[in-house]
């Protein structure tokens, strides 16, 4: 079993401690992938849309973001980790989030990510938690993600992990094992159930590729729908 974890920040503060607690079960049994932005990786999205009208490998961040849509792409379990700042995700998650606006249905994705299972933590002071949830989950789920479950958790005076009350940590710690257990018993080998909503959305996007293709057939992500039969009958979560 593959594991890819995007941490948000480079921080090991609340939010690495409940990542570590998610993650703890498996370690020793799965095979796990660490990013930790922004040092891993890439700059600001400038809004060249070289991803978007050519080749994705002509963005001048192309060799980090390869990397890591790489180990998602082979991983079985996707686990996104972001605090809430201001109400949203940390920039450099959406500066990553950025570079793969290539991925969403309505251009390339990939037929991977429709067959995988994810993870969204986060927790804020306050409020926030949710925001920043969303924030992730709508580039997983135009990806072609279907199966996400994120667990939010609200802190309300105290950041610092170990002046937080025991009483605290443990229902935070006691939610996530308990999630950790639940996907450690999940069959792997099989891909997770397509959604009716992210086939909404495909079936949407393809009538799109279609008009854009009798338009112009040298369309760039007509012809990737077109080359991986998405025009025709095949369908990304029929693929393996």
């Amino acid at each position: 079993m593959k594991i890819t974890v995007i941490n948000g920040t480079e921080k090991h503060g609340v939010t690495y401690n409940l990542k570590e607690t998610f993650i703890e079960p498996f370690r020793g049994k799965a095979e796990i992938t660490e990013f930790y932005l922004p040092k891993d990786g890439p700059g600001f999205c400038i809004g060249c849309t070289a991803c978007f009208r050519n080749n994705q490998n002509l963005c001048k961040d192309a060799a980090c973001v390869q990397k890591i849509e790489k180990a998602l792409l082979e991983a079985d379990l996707l686990v996104f980790t972001s605090p809430a700042y201001v109400f949203h995700t940390t920039g450099a998650m959406k500066a990553m989030l950025d570079h793969f606006g290539y991925r969403w249905m309505p251009h390339r994705p990939a037929k991977e990510m429709f067959g995988k299972r994810a993870v969204i933590i986060t927790q804020c002071l306050g409020a926030g938690g949710s925001s920043t949830a969303k924030d992730i989950k709508d580039s997983l789920s135009w990806w072609g993600v279907s199966y996400i479950k994120t667990f939010t958790f609200k802190l309300m005076s105290e950041i610092d992990w170990d002046k937080i009350t025991e009483k605290k940590r443990s229902q935070m710690t006691g939610r996530l094992s308990a999630a950790a257990v639940r996907f450690a018993g999940i069959d792997y080998g099989k891909p997770a159930r397509t959604n009716l909503i992210t086939k909404a959305k495909f079936y949407m996007v393809r009538m799109l590729q279609t008009d854009l293709g009798k338009a112009n057939p040298e369309y760039t992500d007509f012809r990737y729908w077109k080359e991986n039969g998405w025009i025709d009958k095949v369908r990304p979560w029929h693929q393996g």
